[in-house]
């Protein structure tokens, strides 16, 4: 876990910690007032809850993995209209569509600022690591080193990072031999001296680009002597594998001499280096056991994916394709943090300590983290979010993160990118880009792109920040071939790819908010976060088409910037406290209320007029009532006004209540900016964020024709009431094939299908995996859905038609289950049921199935525990259903996984609620362990309803006349009957389980009926 405790106060809760048993306290930060521990899982809520008792406590977040976002765009050939451009390449100007640095007027200052091209600054690239043998991340536009610090941030221990190796075994030079499992036994040759030694196992990458091919020979089976001089703190590596380290030069950590050793030797006749560039790092002394047990660990740094190394070169590239075109900020320096592991993604620990270490330690003016993942509550108020900022205020350097990939639904905004006082980037793209790295066709000149995440925060917040261009042609590996869109129609040399996300959108970001820290350093002007916050707000460019709550203040403008950069630009701080209604809104810090206006929930419909107070509190500047203009920007529909004056006075820390009325005059999400301004200063003061929804009833049936264009979306809001057995929606009406999709946006904001682009599509790799034209979303959570529609890149159709049909489905069995006390082996037992149809209209039928063997319980979990159930799993198992739900304490989020015998993931249900299901079909006979995580317990314990059973026809069969139609109208009834016939006697402990449903013509179930047998005899 890790602890925000207020500055200054760390050391009562790390002794609260340690003194737990088995507890490890791994780090603190007293200044920043930061701890970070493990304790047992069967102590930890316990000590979570000691700790939270501390008045010093602020914030408790647990260890969690991140995933990594996929960037790559995997795109195949299409009809969509092949790109005219040709491939980048050293001719290629420095204002381009390829990395449209220019978009942000990033090209045009360093034009008119030659000297202010990044030069002076520092950028920390937090991130999987930057390729240190690329050339276009060699030099400085001055001819300095470009990258002068590269770090891994992942804990040595914690982490289970293999590219950190413990330095336990001591050895003495002129020779030593080691005997292991997997060597056998090696002498090697060694310098006079005594020594640490460990191997490096090539395997350690298997989860990262490498795949365990650590030197491109061909094989994930290498190993590599690691020999560490304690009292010289060098470290050599055995690379050419000859087990003598005489002939392997001494290193130290890169930022000492710059020393870079290579695993795989380069063949110069090909376009791909055969070899991957490593530094060394060590840290001494690191506790690694719960009994206190300390070491040296060695770390071999390599990158763990192309997604850093394109991050930087966006950033700070100079001389791509060695020719004029450039990332945004050619002259600025890099510090490369590698945060990630090698199990596709970053734990939120590693990227909190490494964000510590690279503001703290390292340097750096600004940092660049485009990782973040998407919590059900992102209200930006956890122990990482406080930090962020503190960070921010207490050192002075900005954070620059992206907004997240899980767009187009709103309230999709990612953490840490929410975070207060970060710069959060929404990703764009000009029709340009989308010719010359896609070669796809469109006619809006510019517009967000449709995966980036979009605000507001679930406490109404103002998020994303601003947005910039989201797609760029930049560096990657160098030991990889290029990598461009195949529609593009050309091809790319090793170390250049395509890349897309937020994750392309926030360097660019950083890279030009680098350009004005250059240029202020220059004339001696003191930019503070702040300021520079304020002159990238105040004149970003509104994005036609696009609301606030999608682009925020909306795209970067670094020429007008700097007018406002150099005119002082300033701004009080402020406290906002506005209405929020929202499906989570009583689990907001404030219930009910937050950091902007926030009417998800609330019926407004078209036509009507609603009043909303919202409260601001001026907590910075004179000590005087001072007059303030309040103005709304980009107000979507002119659904927003001002009650009364549009001037208010704000004294110092005294709230004032200004009344805001929303008039929508049509369905569907509308947005605006609320600003602030004292005009005596420069910038934009304040921007509040507000946002209504209007949406439609659905009762029971809700249809929608229209058309979308290539790359673009159309969303729908749709109000769903309580007490639903399914919630489908289908779409048809397509062109002959249109690659169109849907995506439904449960209320809590979170995605229910996957978002990235090769899925769910018609007409597109069969859905890959996602059902492409109608699915189902069992016991849908009531309240205000966001359903998407949205054609693909690669679609034939510029238009494209569709007709969305979307339809509540519930049918009430009566009893629920019926239970048959005794039944004989092969003697069929029958079943009857009244069946009351409460939702849409359906022509339907009954279906049977194998039976199942149950387990049934209502057990209780606590905030942070993990309960396991293991299940044997017999051969010809047809499927393994897991289900858990009806929890006492409804704001309760548990995480559902199954795991296979060999500890595989197998299934898993986490989508921000409590009522998760899985299914694994056909499943392989063996042991299944079923794991119930309460990732948030409010209360701190919640009861829920448990089952698990495993259907085979080896155990019996329910079955029903599936020929028979049933046809019922919303209120109607009827009589439905099966028949249950047990084949074996029940498994010990668990109970013989069978089930009918009612489903509609396409297969979606209306309801669910069970057969209990709670007896078999021979």
């Amino acid at each position: 876990m890790m602890i925000a405790t207020a500055p200054g106060k760390t050391e009562q809760v790390a002794g609260e910690l340690d003194a737990v048993a088995g507890g490890l306290v791994g780090r603190t930060d007293d200044k920043l007032g930061y701890v970070r521990a493990t304790v047992p899982t069967g102590r930890a809520d316990s000590a979570i809850a000691a700790a939270a008792k501390l008045s010093s406590v602020q914030a408790i977040d647990l260890k969690q993995e991140i995933p990594l976002d996929d960037p790559a765009p995997n795109g195949s050939k299409s009809t969509a209209g092949k790109g005219s451009y040709p491939a980048p390449g050293k001719k290629t100007p420095a204002a381009n569509p390829y990395n449209p640095s220019f978009e942000t007027g990033a090209v045009d200052f360093v034009e008119d600022h030659p000297k202010a091209d990044g030069r002076g600054i520092t950028i920390g690239i937090l991130d999987s690591g930057i390729d240190l043998g690329h050339p276009a991340l060699q030099k400085t536009t001055t001819g300095e080193r470009k990258i002068v610090d590269w770090v891994t941030a992942t804990d040595p221990v914690a982490d289970g990072d293999g590219t950190w190796r413990r330095m336990t075994t001591g050895v003495s030079g002129p020779s030593f031999s080691i005997t292991t499992a997997s060597q056998g036994t090696e002498k090697f040759t060694a310098p006079e001296g005594s020594y640490k030694f460990n191997y490096m196992y090539e395997s350690a990458t298997a989860g990262g680009d490498e795949k365990g091919d650590l030197n491109r020979d061909g094989d994930t089976t290498d190993a590599w002597g690691v020999l560490y001089d304690p009292a010289a703190g060098t470290v050599r590596v055995d690379t050419n594998d000859n087990l003598d380290f005489t002939d392997d030069t001494p290193m130290k950590p890169y930022k000492d001499d710059y020393q870079v050793g290579y695993f795989g030797t380069d063949d110069p006749a090909t376009d791909v280096a055969e070899r991957v560039p490593f530094v060394v790092e060590t840290r001494k002394d690191v506790v690694y056991n719960s009994s206190g047990a300390k070491a040296d660990y060695v770390n071999i740094g390599v990158i763990e994916s192309e997604h850093g190394t394109h991050v930087a070169g966006i950033t700070a590239a100079n001389g791509l394709f060695g020719g004029r075109m450039n990332g945004a900020a050619p002259g600025a320096k890099l510090v490369s943090s590698r945060a990630c592991t090698w199990s596709g993604g970053c734990t939120n620990v590693a990227l909190t300590e490494g964000m510590i270490d690279l503001v703290t330690k390292r340097g750096v003016d600004i940092v660049n983290m485009s990782i973040g993942g998407l919590p059900a509550l992102n209200d930006g108020n956890n122990a990482r979010a406080e930090l962020y900022a503190r960070l921010i205020d207490t050192y002075g350097v900005q954070l620059v993160i992206s907004a997240g990939n899980s767009g187009p639904g709103a309230n999709t905004i990612g953490d840490p990118g929410l975070a207060d006082k970060v710069i959060s980037v929404g990703a764009a793209i000009s029709k340009d880009t989308w010719a010359a790295n896609y070669g796809s066709v469109v006619k809006k000149k510019y517009a967000m792109m449709p995966f980036s995440s979009r605000g507001p925060r679930e406490d109404g917040g103002f998020t994303p920040t601003l947005t910039a261009p989201g797609a760029a042609i930049n560096t990657t590996q160098t030991w990889l071939p290029g990598s461009p869109v195949a529609e593009a129609g050309y091809s790319l040399p090793a170390g250049y790819s395509m890349l897309q996300g937020t994750s392309m959108a926030s360097p660019q970001a950083a890279g030009a908010s680098a350009l004005l820290l250059s240029a202020a350093r220059q004339k001696g002007i003191d930019l503070t976060p702040a300021k520079l916050r304020t002159a990238l707000t105040s004149t970003a460019h509104h994005i036609k088409g696009a609301q606030a709550y999608e682009e925020g203040a909306g795209l970067i403008d670094i020429v007008d910037a700097w007018d406002a950069v150099k005119d002082d630009a300033t701004a009080h701080d402020y406290t906002v406290k506005a209405p929020v209604d929202t499906a989570l809104d009583s689990s907001l810090k404030t219930p009910g209320f937050g950091t902007g206006l926030y009417d998800r929930e609330g019926g407004l419909k078209a036509g009507e007029k609603k009043t909303y107070d919202v409260t601001i509190t001026r907590t910075s500047g004179p000590d005087k009532t001072v007059r303030h203009e309040l103005h709304f920007e980009n107000n979507a529909g002119g659904t927003f006004r001002i009650v009364g004056d549009d001037d208010v006075r704000l004294p110092l820390n005294q709230p004032v209540t200004v009344q805001v009325q929303a008039a929508p005059k049509s369905a569907g999400i509308k947005s605006a900016i609320l600003e602030v301004d004292d005009p005596r200063t420069e910038g934009v003061d304040k921007q509040i964020l507000s946002t209504v929804v209007v949406a439609a009833p659905v009762k029971y049936t809700y249809s929608a024709s229209d058309s979308v264009q290539r790359n673009s979306t159309r969303s729908y809001f749709l109000s769903v009431p309580e007490g639903a057995t399914s919630l489908e929606v289908a779409i048809g009406g397509l062109a002959d094939k249109s690659q169109t999709r849907f995506i439904a946006i449960h209320p809590y904001g979170v995605p229910s299908d996957n978002t990235s682009t090769p899925y769910c599509y018609n007409n597109y790799l069969d859905g890959n995996g996602c059902k492409p034209d109608v699915r189902s979303y069992a016991n849908p959570q009531p309240g205000v859905w966001e359903v998407e529609v949205e054609s693909r890149r690669t679609s034939p159709l510029l238009d494209n038609p569709y007709q969305l049909d979307i339809t509540v489905l519930g049918a009430a069995f009566d009893p629920e289950t019926v239970t048959v006390p005794e039944a004989k082996v092969g003697t069929p037992a029958t079943a009857s049921w009244k069946v009351t149809n409460k939702y849409a209209a359906l022509d339907g039928k009954l279906t049977g199935g194998p039976l199942g063997s149950a387990k049934t319980a209502r057990p209780a979990i606590k905030q942070g525990e993990t309960q396991t159930t293991t299940v044997e799993v017999p051969a010809g198992t047809t499927s393994l259903d897991v289900a858990i739900g009806r929890v006492s304490d409804t704001a309760a989020d548990l995480d559902l996984t199954v795991y296979d015998a060999s500890g595989k993931q197998v299934a898993q249900s986490a989508d921000g609620d409590s009522e998760e299901a899985v299914s694994v079909p056909s499943p392989a006979a063996g042991t299944y362990t079923i794991q119930v995580a309460g990732y948030s317990v409010p209360s701190g314990s919640t009861d829920y309803d448990y089952r698990d059973v495993f259907f085979s026809s080896a155990l019996g069969a329910v079955t029903v006349d599936g020929s028979a139609p049933v046809k019922l109208d919303t209120g109607a009834s009827a009589t439905v009957t099966g028949q249950v016939t047990a084949a074996a006697q029940a498994p010990a402990g668990r109970e013989f389980f069978g089930r009918v449903q009612l489903v509609n013509a396409r297969g979606t179930v209306a309801g669910t009926a069970n057969v209990k047998i709670e007896k078999v005899t021979p």
